[in-house]
């Protein structure tokens, strides 16, 4: 059995009461220690990793890091700050249940107090595990989830609707046989109707993660706390966000030789006062 630092089971308690309390909570995700560090000092409650976010700052694509870089990476976002941390642990990182399980296992270890298994197999001709083997796995992760001593929120994802099969009733279903496998919170990635969140929210009894900061879905907090949302996650958004501005100012250096992008960056006097001790 892992064994947990107090410090561990208190961040573990008070992430598990934000999915409990009233109205719907964001969850932002940072790609490495500073930016973990500074949404800490601006006032979110807890944090959460971004595979693609991290592949990316170390030029890598999605999917392409492997687990123990990957939780050594999270394990660094975890000592960034005293914040609750959960992690896109992917698919667990291997096709079988038991290396679910183990991820969630070290995943504890490292420090996190939650994680997410999806259904992707990361395959382009077979996209998304059978439903039966894809419950197993949520039920692999959740009894090793159980087994550690403190509450380990465990997410089930079903991705659908990122693979190209927007097929919100097979979506549906495959919620609730994670939800019934024990799952804590459940996440299909990619909704961006309205009526389609509501209907997943329906549909289920446990927290419901959605991802914003999708082009062109302009969707509140306000108003996904409405529909009954209560987790709202960025996925890779504030990583692209950032490389966003990079290229842009990249290419104006290169394209007209001017500056101009300096303008909008952050002052100097304020990142330096974020960061103080």
């Amino acid at each position: 059995m892992t064994r947990s630092l107090p410090h561990q089971e208190e961040k573990a308690r008070a992430f598990r009461a934000l999915h409990e309390r009233d109205g719907a909570f964001i969850i932002p995700n940072p790609w490495d220690a500073g930016t973990a560090l500074l949404l800490a000092r601006l006032g979110f409650e807890a944090l959460a990793t971004t595979s693609a976010g991290y592949a990316f700052s170390i030029g890598q694509k999605d999917n392409t890091v492997g687990r123990d870089r990957m939780l050594d990476h999270a394990a660094q976002i975890v000592a960034a700050t005293d914040l609750p941390v959960s992690a896109d642990l992917e698919n667990g990182f291997g096709d079988a249940p038991e290396t679910a399980a183990e991820t969630i296992r070290m995943a504890a270890a490292a420090g996190l107090v939650g994680g997410s298994i999806e259904d992707s197999t990361g395959r382009a001709d077979d996209p998304i595990y059978e439903r039966a083997l894809a419950a197993e796995r949520v039920r692999a992760a959740a009894e090793a989830a159980r087994s550690l001593p403190f509450p380990f929120t465990l997410t089930g994802r079903a991705e659908n609707f990122i693979t190209g099969r927007p097929d919100l009733a097979d979506t549906i279903a495959r919620l609730q046989a994670y939800q019934e496998a024990g799952a804590d919170v459940l996440y299909a990635p990619g909704l961006t109707r309205e009526a389609d969140i509501a209907e997943v929210v329906r549909s289920v009894d446990r927290p419901v993660n959605v991802v914003m900061g999708l082009s062109g879905v302009r969707l509140s907090l306000a108003a996904l706390a409405k529909l009954g949302v209560k987790r709202v996650s960025v996925g890779s958004a504030l990583s692209r966000a950032a490389l966003g501005a990079f290229l842009r100012a990249a290419r104006e250096m290169r394209d007209q030789g001017t500056f101009g992008f300096a303008d909008e960056a952050v002052s100097y006097p304020e990142i330096s006062k974020l960061f103080e001790p």
